[in-house]
């Protein structure tokens, strides 16, 4: 999956979810919390959101302004998230099954 269609389905989840019918123009870089996009309760939807969107786990610790607090914050956090899964599933792969042999 693209950066670009990853933050389009962010753009998009937000004006659904949040805006909810006001004419708002926000940047990707504009805080969620700060241009009240999303409050704190809104973080836990978008965590759930992107939990079940893109078969992610966001550890508490993962709970962050620089991960969560804009388009592009959450574009990046998502990509790293995604490329170390990828990254992960084709290094075990290489290893073949437990108890296989190369």
């Amino acid at each position: 999956m693209e950066r670009v269609a990853i933050a389009n389905t962010l753009r998009r989840f937000i004006k659904e979810n949040y805006l909810l019918g006001r004419d708002f123009i926000f940047a990707d870089d504009d805080s969620f919390l700060e241009h009240s996009i999303i409050d704190s309760i809104g973080i836990l939807q978008l965590v759930t959101f992107l939990q079940d969107t893109y078969g992610i786990t966001v550890r508490d610790e993962e709970l962050l302004p620089e991960n969560l607090d804009s388009v592009n914050a959450v574009t990046a956090y998502l990509w790293r998230k995604l490329d170390g899964a990828s990254s992960h599933d084709a290094s075990a792969a290489s290893q073949g099954a437990p108890g296989e042999r190369a």
